[in-house]
């Protein structure tokens, strides 16, 4: 299962997120399209707040345990929030989509 954690501050602006595990929906050997997705996703949205938007982004990956962090330097600008809603609300929806067996996402204060 793939868990997508979404932080945000005491006002509710973003501050980063922070994605483990492999969904785990496609047979042993088959490409895991559920994977592919979310993945596509969460870097698609690092690489835009990055180099469409101008944040200054910290981010750690380890694609073999399926893990990526990415915390925001500083208050994310509105199209950069626009960006970060965006990824939230495929990210749900994949969720409903498919089940919380293979995708949950959470939200965290910090």
């Amino acid at each position: 299962m793939t868990t997508v954690v979404i932080c945000k501050d005491q006002n509710g602006s973003y501050r980063g997120f922070y994605c483990m595990g492999h969904a785990e929906y496609a047979r042993k050997g088959q490409p895991d399209i559920l994977c592919a997705a979310i993945s596509a996703l969460t870097i698609g949205t690092v690489n835009s707040l990055e180099e469409l938007a101008g944040e200054r982004l910290k981010t750690v990956q380890n694609e073999e345990s399926g893990f990526l962090r990415c915390d925001f330097e500083s208050t994310l600008q509105e199209k950069s929030s626009f960006l970060m809603d965006s990824m939230v609300f495929s990210l749900e929806n994949i969720s409903r989509e498919y089940g919380d067996k293979y995708l949950q996402v959470k939200f965290e204060e910090v």
